[in-house]
């Protein structure tokens, strides 16, 4: 019952951030005009629903990651999701795909896709998957695909403003299709990885004490990272890297919830969302003659929090 009033408490405060950035703005739609409705339905409204499920799908990920590694330190992007990403919207920029209405997104999650499948085939021992492995891979394709990134922007100056702009996320342009795309992942994967909570919860204990009560732990982690990855990668297709929310939300729902899966998914739903929304207002409210990058609000907000992070784990250490 606590729990449920919870939810409909934090429904209500998203609700009400989803109205707030429909009325703010570069331009004032008080007057509710015909240009004033077309700005809202056309514009706004398309945008608050994309911050909804895409901040979902970040915090979601965030804390189904950090299960799987049990790193507290994991994000949906750690595995080279982003990276991927921003190599395909690169290359889709230089070779004019932009000018076609999905072809940045579309080659964007077809190089998310294959760069973490990738990854997770150059992690596989046998059977298995070797974490340390697979987080070595993904930090060595992190670095790869950022050197030719720019290597791309130095070549092709013409287009450099655009691919940054890109990578430094940006909702600006989002159509009710796009929203439409990302919710059908942000349901699936939730339900998905929801069913998958209990699972998740025995993984934290370590593989052995998982496999000892049942769970296959090799098939729980591929369908986790598979699903995750999918959700990760139609977010960042649309929206570009807008980073730190999966590494943020999940942290303070611990903080509040416990360290219980079926409790932190739900309350990172709402999170993420209420995260993604508030970014979102600021960026558009902060200065009046620009639009900021999504992504250095939410960075402004996660890189101390990430300090603070390493600070506690530095505590932590016995010598």
């Amino acid at each position: 019952m606590k729990n449920f009033l919870a939810y409909i408490v934090l429904a209500l405060v998203v609700v009400g951030l989803c109205v707030l950035a429909c009325m703010v703005g570069a331009v004032d739609i008080s007057a509710m005009t015909e240009q004033d409705m077309y700005i809202l339905h056309k514009i706004r409204i398309p945008r608050a629903l994309m911050c909804v499920a895409g901040g979902a799908c970040l915090a979601v990920c965030g804390a189904a990651y950090q299960s799987v590694f049990r790193n507290p330190l994991s994000d949906p992007y750690i595995l080279g999701v982003s990276s991927g990403a921003s190599l395909g919207a690169s290359l889709a920029i230089v070779l004019g795909l932009d000018a076609i209405l999905v072809g940045v997104p579309a080659l964007a999650f077809i190089f998310a896709l294959l760069t973490v499948f990738l990854i997770m085939k150059l992690s596989q021992v046998g059977n298995k998957m070797h974490i340390t492995t697979l987080l070595l891979a993904g930090i060595s394709i992190n670095f790869l695909f950022s050197a030719i990134i720019s290597i791309i922007m130095f070549i092709d100056r013409e287009d450099m403003q655009k691919i940054y702009f890109w990578t430094m996320g940006s909702l600006s342009g989002t159509r009710y299709s796009d929203v439409g795309v990302v919710v059908f992942f942000a349901l699936i994967g939730c339900v998905i990885l929801f069913v998958l909570a209990k699972k998740m919860n025995a993984l934290l204990l370590g593989d052995a004490s998982a496999q000892s009560i049942g769970v296959n732990v090799e098939k729980t982690k591929r369908i986790i990272l598979i699903t995750a990855t999918l959700m990760t990668a139609s977010v960042v297709s649309y929206c570009g890297v807008i980073g730190f929310i999966g590494l943020v939300v999940p942290h303070i729902v611990r903080l509040i919830v416990g360290q219980d899966n079926r409790k932190i998914i739900p309350f990172s739903i709402f999170g993420g969302a209420i995260f993604m929304l508030l970014a979102d207002i600021i960026a558009r409210t902060a200065t009046s003659y620009s639009e900021l990058p999504i992504g250095t609000i939410t960075s402004l907000v996660g890189a101390p929090f990430f300090i603070y992070l390493l600070f506690k784990a530095k505590q932590n250490l016995h010598f």
